[in-house]
């Protein structure tokens, strides 16, 4: 009978260690979250033979390519230093890629041939921005491309021959055309200019007559066009200019009169739609307001769609590549928890084939969910977000780092997000929200951020806060304000401001002076500034505005520890003038981790920069929000 309890007692010393281990979930190395992707990008020759994608290799992106006839595959670079960071298909089995040499600031192309894996230069140049516009199927060694090669602030279209690498110009830029839209044959009919205030819509009939001007909108309506229809005088473009939201409608060209809504929902912004262009067919419209939706006009796309997507319920899935014959298809499909996979469809054999995955190391069972969640802002505007909590927790009283995203004119998304993981992992609750001006919920949520920067915008991020305060969510005592770029601003804001609110702010590229931000604008930005001036602020009519939600003239209001992670050759940032605001913090005796690194841009690409960055967060993090504090 002693033996029967003593083994009862085991048993539930047993029960309670596993329950606890239940409650705090394995904390995963940070080189699991952030080391460089295992295999992504993949893609499909266009007569289905080969795949390709990149790998990494000593830390960096590497192109691979395998064939689907005999299962080889094969490395075709081995970079140890810039990695690949772009790459595409042609035509005739040549792949195009590309390496972005940051401590140079210059950019490199090469041609692959695939059926003798030889490679050649097709184009380098200094400060050059590239952009692909078509490939032709009738002479495939023929790209047509923009670069701002003239000049750093205008795109020309060139003609670009990757066997020879010789340029031949197509159209050169007036000065303001800011896109162009190609044809199936690569002609260019269709271009949108921008004054910085107005956006023209240009279209010509044929390559030998000039564009005149059919549509002229303000910048506070939004029309884009994405593709003519298979008709020559029509073509589809995402438009707000009769609606609130963002519709996929048919516009006459040589009118300019929108003569059709394809599709619009009621609820958010339609922000991406699926075009093939070889057949003239408009596969789906997508649009997020919680969580991805799409509305599918192709039957057979959409049955494709239901045949690949019954084998992962619950997650997201996407056709990325196909063969020109639509027999085979690259599919990527991934959730909140899973920073995805990517598999290859037979269409004929209904077989899929796994790939690859983005992360091995993560297993989608140890992480969080992603919860859509929305509150009222202090002027009842409904804002919507997404709150993450860390596995085992009852979801009360919780130290939280608040994620305001960038822009501001951009979003949060559902989906994985390697930051947002680590950070639950290691006990923290994470709200990021949408606050007004954020793309996808409409106009007048758009423009309702306008002038707005340093006002209602930051009292949206503080009304979440408050919220989650509120909901009992948050422990008051234990917060963290976290952004990059204009979240690296609000971060800034948010701890200057409000200073009772967050015990410590981490900073990644952030905005200091608004005045240096707009007048130090890279060429290729100032087609933009007028509409800056209004959406922003101008630096002379509303110089005192500016200054007074600028931080760099607010270090006197900061006094919790900050980090500040910046990379060198960040074109949207004055390192000199950071240092000297790192300089006067310090002064003024706040503490200021800063962390500058020479060989990065905006965001940490080295994995070993990366892997140091995400380690003193959690070192800063540990420190400044613990229990003990």
């Amino acid at each position: 009978m002693m033996r029967f309890w003593r083994l009862m007692f085991c048993v539930l010393i047993l029960a309670g260690v596993v329950s606890c281990r239940e409650k705090t979930p394995e904390k995963i190395p940070i080189l699991d979250f952030f080391k460089t992707p295992d295999r992504s990008f993949f893609r499909i020759s266009p007569d289905g033979k080969y795949i390709s994608y990149l790998k990494s290799h000593n830390g960096k992106q590497n192109l691979f390519v395998q064939s689907l006839v005999d299962g080889k595959g094969r490395m075709v670079t081995e970079f140890s230093d810039n990695p690949v960071t772009d790459y595409f298909w042609t035509y005739n089995n040549q792949i195009i890629y590309s390496r972005d040499m940051v401590v140079t600031d210059s950019l490199t192309m090469f041609a692959l041939d695939v059926n003798t894996f030889k490679t050649r230069q097709v184009f380098t140049g200094y400060k050059v921005k590239f952009r692909l516009l078509s490939r032709s199927r009738v002479d495939p060694d023929i790209l047509t491309v923009s670069l701002n090669k003239r000049d750093e602030g205008i795109f020309d279209v060139y003609h670009l021959n990757i066997r020879t690498g010789a340029l031949e110009l197509y159209i050169t830029n007036p000065g303001d055309i800011t896109d162009w839209i190609t044809d199936t044959d690569g002609r260019i009919l269709l271009a949108r200019a921008s004054d910085g205030v107005n956006t023209t819509i240009l279209y010509r009939p044929d390559e030998k007559t000039p564009f005149k001007p059919v549509v002229v909108s303000n910048f506070r309506d939004a029309i884009k066009p994405i593709a003519f229809t298979g008709n020559s005088k029509v073509f589809y473009a995402l438009s707000n200019l009769f609606q609130d939201k963002m519709a996929l409608v048919k516009i006459n060209a040589e009118t300019g009169k929108q003569i059709e809504v394809v599709y619009k929902d009621d609820r958010a912004d339609i922000m991406y739609v699926e075009y093939f262009k070889d057949k003239h067919r408009m596969d789906f419209a997508a649009w997020e307001e919680s969580k991805p939706q799409k509305h599918f006009f192709s039957d057979s796309v959409k049955a494709l769609y239901d045949k690949i997507s019954v084998n992962f319920k619950g997650n997201e899935t996407r056709i990325v590549d196909r063969d020109s014959a639509e027999k085979k298809f690259i599919v990527y499909t991934y959730s909140d928890r899973d920073p995805g996979s990517y598999y290859l469809y037979d269409n004929a054999t209904a077989k899929l084939t796994r790939l690859g995955e983005m992360n091995s190391s993560i297993e989608p069972a140890q992480m969080s969910d992603m919860k859509p969640i929305s509150y009222t802002a202090s002027d009842g505007l409904l804002i919507n977000g997404y709150l993450t909590l860390p596995q085992g927790s009852d979801g009360k009283n919780l130290p939280v780092v608040v994620m305001p995203h960038g822009g501001p004119w951009a979003r949060s998304t559902w989906g994985y997000n390697s930051e947002v993981q680590f950070l639950a992992n290691r006990g923290y609750a994470v709200l990021q929200m949408n606050f007004r001006g954020s793309a996808g919920y409409g106009k007048a949520f758009r423009n309702a951020g306008f002038k707005q920067v340093g006002g209602k915008i930051q009292q949206d991020i503080t009304d979440g806060v408050n919220w989650l305060i509120e909901q009992k969510i948050a422990n008051p005592k234990r917060i963290a304000i976290y952004g990059g770029g204009f979240g690296g601003f609000s971060a800034l804001y948010g701890v200057s401001f409000n200073p009772d609110m967050y015990r410590c702010a981490i900073v990644q590229n952030g905005l200091i002076n608004f005045f240096t931000f707009i007048k130090d604008a890279p060429p290729f930005f100032k087609p933009y500034l007028k509409m800056t001036y209004e959406m922003v602020g101008n630096p002379e009519t509303d110089a005192e505005h500016l200054r007074a939600i600028s931080p760099v003239f607010h270090t006197d209001k900061i006094k919790v520890p900050l980090m500040i992670l910046q990379g060198g050759k960040d074109i949207r940032s004055n390192i000199t003038e950071l240092n000297q605001f790192v300089l006067e913090l310090r002064k003024k005796k706040v503490p200021v981790n800063y962390i500058l690194k020479n060989d990065e841009r905006s965001f940490f690409r080295n994995e070993d920069n990366r892997i140091l960055m995400y380690t003193e967060m959690e070192k800063f993090l540990e420190a400044n929000l613990s229990a003990k504090n």
